[in-house]
């Protein structure tokens, strides 16, 4: 288990005590160096114990729980679950065995008793299944950042610090600035095209008690906006992923914006705009020219 993806896969089994020997090394190993994770686990310990903590549940009369056992007696014979796993699961669930079903016996509850515990645990597995595909939907950290930063700075907000046109003096400026290389790409410059957009000038901005990288375009008139920070600091997540070129890209729709994120090479990168279908026309801002198309075609709705 190397991967962010293998570990939330997991996760479920993880805090149900599910995973032994080297899978539960591998998994704890993983977490401990992976504070998106921790924080993943932390989330869903929470809703967990928020379920269990519903408590007491509420018993069926008598009568209802006398019939249920006349049932399961005539019936054929019954798949008995080991003691372990009946203790773990009344345990679980909080169940408290009044003193007249003892009398009544165990063996003859053994069945309702797994088969009430057994929905239970299918009904929270379905719940929680839920809620995962929801928040791995959900746009990450950095992309609200980089959406947020976006419109401060097209309310004025967040003026530029350097102000030029030039991606060599950009990339220079955030030389001393950042732990990590920004290297502005300048594709129409040697290309000798038709300039498409056009760089505005960059700023630092606060993330995670860090600084990342954010830079300006603009594009007929319309604005585009990068950040870029070190992998180390965020990851990509949430949205619909769309592989192109060897590079998974997240794409999120973001109060009206159109926001997508990736990694490469030690990097990551959000690029925000309010270009038509999913923004992809921003990545000319890096990738320009004949040989680029069909990276920017990959990006396109099927």
């Amino acid at each position: 288990m190397k991967t962010c993806g293998e570990i939330r896969a997991r996760l479920a089994f993880y805090l149900d005590d599910e995973l032994h020997g080297g899978e539960r090394v591998a998994f704890e190993s993983h977490v401990g160096s992976c504070a998106a994770c921790r924080e993943a686990i932390d989330v869903e310990r929470t809703f967990l114990e928020s379920v269990r903590a519903v408590r007491p549940l509420y018993a069926a009369p008598f009568s209802v729980r006398e019939r249920v056992e006349e049932i399961v007696a005539g019936g054929p014979q019954t798949f008995a679950a080991p003691p372990e796993l009946r203790s773990k699961l009344e345990r679980s669930l909080g169940r408290r065995t009044s003193r007249a079903l003892q009398l009544r016996g165990a063996r003859r509850l053994a069945a309702p008793v797994v088969l009430i515990a057994m929905v239970v645990a299918v009904v929270v597995w379905f719940f929680v299944s839920v809620r995962n595909d929801v928040r791995a939907r959900r746009p990450s950290e950095f992309a609200k950042m980089a959406t947020d930063t976006h419109q401060r700075h097209q309310r004025g907000q967040l003026p530029l610090e350097v102000e030029t046109e030039s991606p060599e003096a950009v990339s220079a400026w955030f030389a001393d600035k950042v732990l990590f290389p920004v290297k502005l790409p300048n594709y129409q410059e040697s290309s000798g095209q038709e300039k498409m957009y056009r760089l505005e000038g960059a700023r630092l901005v606060g993330y995670k008690n860090d600084y990342a990288a954010y830079v300006a375009y603009r594009m007929t008139q319309r604005p585009i906006s990068l950040v870029v920070t070190s992998d180390s600091v965020a990851l990509p997540s949430g949205g619909e992923e769309i592989p192109s070129r060897g590079l998974t890209f997240h794409f999120d729709s973001i109060d009206g914006l159109k926001v997508i994120t990736w990694s490469d090479k030690g990097l990551t990168y959000a690029l925000v705009s309010d270009l038509e279908e999913r923004g992809q026309q921003s990545c000319v801002v890096c990738h320009q020219g004949t040989r680029d198309q069909d990276f920017i075609e990959g990006l396109r709705p099927k």
